[in-house]
């Protein structure tokens, strides 16, 4: 899946109610009317949420007559994941070498203070 692909992932998991469905679906496969029943919203907007989680293949509906399970794709996470672990590994990484400069700093200053104090 290409960066555009990663993009359509973000934003369909940057509404609450999409996230709260992907959450409830990671307890198993349900279908629309199962996925409806918590919801204040019609039952054509859940199909419009599902539809856009559906298109950046967060989840799937085989095809079939209704009703049809809604199943998540886990294999969009593992991407995410992916994503996400390189970004976060270069974070790490670089707050590590500033934890090493400020370290270097901290020796420096206390080793001034030290000769500061010998000579007085």
């Amino acid at each position: 899946m290409t960066t555009d692909g990663l993009s359509r992932i973000f934003a369909a998991l940057a509404e609450p109610t999409r996230r709260d469905m992907v959450t409830r679906l990671a307890a198993g496969d349900a279908t629309v009317h199962q996925l409806a029943e918590p919801y204040q919203i019609s039952l054509q907007a859940v199909y419009k949420h599902l539809k856009v989680l559906e298109d950046a293949g967060v989840v799937s509906r085989p095809p079939g007559p209704q009703p049809r399970p809604v199943r998540l794709e886990v294999e969009v996470f593992d991407l995410m994941d992916r994503w996400i672990e390189r970004y976060r590994r270069q974070a790490e990484e670089r707050y590590r070498r500033l934890d090493e400069v400020i370290a270097q700093l901290n020796e420096t200053e206390t080793g001034n203070d030290q000769q500061e104090g010998s000579a007085a």
